[in-house]
């Protein structure tokens, strides 16, 4: 039996992938991703269940300082040149109250992949003034660095690590619904 699914993608000019890191364990260093896409495949209009995909370019991270760029392009970090994507996909997307879900699913960043759960408030769906149907989302959740192999460490001289393990990650994202496919 065929179920009708919707396709919804990310518009990458209304939508920010932010990371937070503590530097010093003093002061807190944001950082994007200027380069990045994802889907969502839904049943219908819900989110419950749906099918999450995203990718981002790591050489497109961008803390506005060109030094400390480069260096998390380095093999130290991202390793840019060898691995330019991290990828998530999805394994559930479950209504915890209201227009609360948890995002459970792969983040792969270096080559390695680790289970991640996410916080997603859906903001709400809408049609913009050309008769798009969008669909805003807030995701939150943290991240240990050093499970994905970003390991470079350097220590102050009071013994305080000079970037943190972890790292909160802030995803502001809108979806456009693009067409209702048939999945069987």
């Amino acid at each position: 039996m065929e179920t009708a699914k919707t396709k919804w993608v990310i518009d990458p000019s209304h939508s920010e992938i932010h990371f937070k890191v503590k530097h010093l364990v003093i002061s807190t260093v944001t950082g994007k991703f200027d380069t990045f896409e994802g889907s969502v495949v839904s049943a219908g209009d819900s989110f419950e269940g749906a099918q999450v995909e995203f990718s981002a370019n790591t050489a497109s991270v961008n803390t506005g300082n060109a030094d400390r760029d480069a260096h998390l392009q380095s093999p130290e970090f991202f390793d840019s040149a060898n691995q330019p994507q991290l990828t998530f996909k999805s394994k559930s997307l479950k209504l915890k109250s209201d227009d609360n879900y948890i995002l459970t699913g792969d983040l792969s960043i270096r080559g390695v992949t680790k289970s991640v759960e996410l916080n997603v408030e859906h903001g709400g769906t809408t049609k913009d003034p050309w008769g798009n149907t969008k669909a805003g989302f807030e995701i939150t959740g943290k991240i240990n660095r050093k499970d994905f192999g970003l390991s470079w460490s350097a220590m102050t001289e009071t013994g305080g690590l000079v970037v943190s393990d972890e790292v909160k990650l802030q995803l502001g994202v809108e979806v456009t619904k693009q067409v209702e496919v048939l999945q069987s």
